[in-house]
């Protein structure tokens, strides 16, 4: 039994993918059982890195996803339109799907999970987290059996090779935006990545994964990198942190109600916390030493403990093996089948998409943690201890509060708070920029 793949795009990914396809030497066995049908291009007279017969080659994409000859149809188009479309018509012409459209996925995947389980046919997206990293089979496989209680990765190369790069030269976060541009680690318009965009799109997948439920990527609070200064570098290092952009998606800490939900005979609901933002991560943990354009996702669960998945989180070839896994996956759920179509009672669950809920996702408000301060003051008698009142009087505790030194002949103070919940400390905070003594609050970061 021979499958049939239709391939959307030939650009960086969709080029290595059809390498792996046209070349099944020393690999799986499975690959040699693939054929690379058709292929999705916008232009047929474009130069290409790997040679596709030209009766292969096509600028009409919607001609494939209604292909009858075509079992898996894989869009490496990226965007939002009309990748989207594709992915949909694919299903409803009963196409499994292979995407890395992480974007996709994020905003509409209620839609897309929803007509494929409808349909009884696979969407899967290894590679639309981490490129190459195998964790979205890991989270809904090997992982399965465990009760999760976090994952917590950097996933996004260009936001780490940066924070890398401030950390190591000392260099301010625009010039160095500027040379990771050059070099072609930051797009010309870098917004998805330093504003936390990108990673909010990956922590919602991961989150959904995890947690068994669907996540609105409204409620996933982002910030990104722009507000970090190899001050605030050099004064974390001077703590025992470096500063890294983290995804997180954690339980929230068991609610008495919910305990009381569950006495009564009610099924709790699970509160989760999914967030974006630049954090001070202590010298000693996992996250701490992944640099450069390195991904790494920390997993925490019982009975597990702790696993971390670590590697390229993007490229031609690294994101090329993570789609062909999938591939793979569905052809072997289909030859052992011996069918090209499954049904929704017969469908793999450990490959198809299973939950309909939506997970309930904390306000930040209600966030619990450690939080780094750098402000500038009017160098005087007084300012510290004004500080220090204030914020006790909005119940948050400081570890300390120190003078640095000196900056635009005003005083530069520090300050790390013990563990405070979000709503105190901006409150807090807000009265305090409102200080006559206060000039600026360059700097707020939470600690990990």
């Amino acid at each position: 039994m021979v499958i049939n793949v239709g391939l959307l795009g030939l650009g960086t990914v969709g080029s290595g993918t059809a390498k792996i396809l046209l070349d099944p030497a020393h690999r799986h066995p499975l690959v040699s059982r693939l054929a690379l049908a058709k292929v999705g291009v916008r232009s047929l007279d474009k130069p290409r890195p790997v040679d596709i017969p030209a009766d292969h080659l096509t600028t009409d994409l919607e001609s494939i996803v209604s292909d009858p000859s075509i079992d898996i149809v894989v869009e490496l188009i990226g965007g939002l339109e009309p990748a989207r479309s594709l992915i949909l018509k694919a299903i409803s012409h009963g196409k499994h799907v292979v995407t890395a459209n992480k974007a996709v996925i994020a905003r509409y995947g209620d839609e897309i999970f929803t007509a494929a389980n409808a349909a009884g046919v696979y969407v899967l997206l290894e590679a639309a987290v981490g490129g190459g990293i195998p964790v979205v089979q890991p989270l809904k496989q090997a992982l399965g059996v465990n009760h999760i209680h976090a994952v917590t990765g950097i996933i996004n190369g260009t936001t780490n090779y940066i924070l890398t790069r401030m950390q190591q030269e000392g260099g301010d976060f625009e010039a160095i935006l500027a040379d990771a541009q050059r070099l072609g680690y930051a797009e010309a318009d870098p917004s998805a990545d330093v504003d936390g965009l990108d990673a909010a799109d990956k922590i919602a997948i991961l989150a959904s994964l995890a947690f068994g439920g669907r996540i609105k990527l409204s409620e996933v609070y982002s910030e990104g990198i722009r507000h970090v200064t190899a001050a605030d570098i050099t004064y974390a290092n001077r703590l025992g942190f470096v500063i890294k952009l983290l995804a997180i998606a954690r339980r929230c800490p068991p609610d008495p109600k919910a305990a009381a939900a569950t006495e009564s005979g009610n099924e709790p609901v699970d509160e989760l916390q999914l967030r974006v933002h630049p954090t001070l991560v202590p010298e000693a943990h996992p996250l701490a030493t992944v640099n450069d354009v390195y991904n790494a996702i920390l997993v925490e669960g019982d009975p597990i403990g702790q696993v971390m998945f670590f590697g390229p989180g993007a490229g031609e070839g690294p994101t090329a093996s993570a789609v062909v896994s999938d591939i793979i996956n569905i052809a072997a759920t289909l030859i052992s089948s011996q069918a090209t179509t499954i049904t929704p009672q017969t469908a793999n669950p450990l490959l198809a998409c299973t939950h309909q809920h939506y997970c309930k996702v904390s306000p930040m408000a209600d966030l619990v943690s450690r939080f780094y301060l750098r402000l500038l003051a009017e160098d005087q008698p007084g300012v510290i201890g004004k500080l220090g009142l204030c914020f006790g009087r909005h119940h948050v505790s400081l570890e300390s509060i120190v003078q640095i030194g000196m900056r635009d002949h005003r005083a530069e103070i520090v300050i790390v708070s013990h563990e405070v919940t979000e709503a105190n400390f901006q409150t807090a905070l807000d009265e305090i920029r409102e200080f006559p003594e206060i000039s600026s609050v360059p700097s707020v970061l939470r600690v990990l």
